[in-house]
């Protein structure tokens, strides 16, 4: 088997493939362009999204090089696979910045300094905004039956909800084949990566180029990656774990990481870090906490830095002790006046945005929950005072995983 099939298979990356046998040979053979599409419904991917940005940092680690496919076009039209309702339609001016944001984060994962290997970036609004609509039906849309269509989950699960699905959507799947024509056409790619959610979609460019221009190409799909816990990858009960600092801090990034099931460490470290199948399978499995650590650490210092990575573990272990006066904690601040104005615990953790409901907040209250500087808070009617302030800055703590330091100004 070829080298990158193999790991990606050993990493747990491999789904379906529409011919392993022949794709194999041609990877051995020679160095091949493959494309994953992102759509720019954000201004910032999630980790729901690194599963995939790993596929291509591991294609260019075996010396072929990458296509990314940024859909400004796309998201103008809304790819409907696992949603039960329209999405939102975003102006052009925001689909601009999501789409340039996005670049800058992709760029954080894949190597841009060997020719040969670099990243393709393209857009393909570029060829979807002049389409003729009679030329794009007669030349392309022929390909396409009513029929098969209706049996994609995309579509048949809306259907049988007897949820509406518009013409709009209706049309994501064809425009995405004809994205896989115009890469194959333009810069010879010959493979599409994609999540298993995406192989209808997939499928139909490998067959509208095997109709209009009598090649072969390839499809490939991933798993749909979930927690141990059945919860979806990606999302948790305090929002999206975001790839942008702007959104979310390294510590916090680190700290999702290092809160990881223990039933998905080594299973994550295969998928999200560079460390070699024998490495991961040398390590010490008895101490799943370091393991964590060491994941944390991985995956951080991939996306931000070895410095934030470095810092992050310091100061999740300053929080994680019960002395420590959490200086090293990510930060907000608040003004001195906020204060003085008869302000009450519950008003000063919403304010940190560690939790927005009061109702939970209270509960959490109830349970011994809530510390300010490793102090135990016991009356939702606390009032936050200055000399609660050491050195201009308190430690607010909810459980033993969430802590910020807050900075008076």
């Amino acid at each position: 088997m070829n080298k990158f099939l193999k790991e990606f298979k050993e990493r747990g990356f491999f789904y379906q493939c529409t011919d392993e046998n022949a794709l194999s040979g041609l990877l051995d053979k020679k160095r091949i362009r493959a494309y994953i599409g992102f759509d720019c419904t954000a201004e910032s991917l999630h980790v729901g999204s690194l599963l995939q940005i790993m596929c291509l940092r591991l294609f260019q680690k075996h010396g072929h090089q990458p296509i990314v496919l940024l859909g400004d076009g796309t998201t103008r039209i809304g790819d409907p696979s696992g949603k039960d309702k329209t999405r939102k339609i975003l102006s052009e001016k925001d689909i601009k910045k999501n789409s340039k944001n996005i670049e800058k984060i992709l760029k954080k994962f894949l190597d841009t300094k060997d020719k040969k290997t670099k990243p393709i970036f393209v857009n393909n609004y570029s060829w979807l905004k002049n389409l003729n609509y009679i030329s794009f039906l007669r030349d392309i849309g022929k390909h396409f039956t009513i029929n098969k269509m209706l049996t994609f989950d995309s579509v048949k699960t809306r259907l049988e909800r007897e949820q509406s699905l518009s013409y709009m959507e209706f049309n994501y799947m064809i425009l995405q084949a004809y994205d896989f024509l115009e890469l194959n056409k333009k810069k010879e790619c010959i493979l599409q990566i994609g999540g298993s959610d995406q192989w209808g979609n997939i499928i139909n460019g490998v067959e509208l180029i095997k109709r209009h221009s009598n090649k072969n190409v390839f499809g490939l799909t991933t798993p749909l990656i979930t927690l141990a816990s059945g919860a979806k990858m990606g999302k948790t009960e305090y929002g999206a774990i975001w790839l942008d600092k702007k959104f979310l801090s390294s510590y916090d990034y680190w700290q999702f990481w290092r809160n990881t099931d223990d039933r998905d460490v080594i299973r994550f470290l295969k998928f999200f870090t560079d460390l070699s199948n024998n490495e991961i399978n040398s390590l010490d499995q008895n101490n799943i906490n370091d393991l964590k650590i060491l994941l944390a650490n991985k995956t951080t210092e991939m996306l931000h830095g070895k410095k934030d990575a470095q810092s992050a573990a310091s100061a999740a272990k300053e929080a994680f002790s019960d002395n420590s006066s959490g200086s090293n904690l990510p930060s907000i601040q608040i003004k001195e006046d906020v204060i003085n104005n008869n302000l009450n615990i519950i008003d000063l953790v919403i304010i940190s945005k560690l939790e927005n409901s009061k109702s939970e907040i209270r509960r959490l209250i109830k349970g011994n929950a809530i510390k300010i500087n490793n102090e135990i808070i016991k009356d939702d009617k606390f009032n936050i005072q200055i000399n609660l302030f050491k050195n201009n800055f308190l430690k607010l703590s909810i459980g033993k995983k969430r802590h910020i330091k807050i900075d008076l100004v």
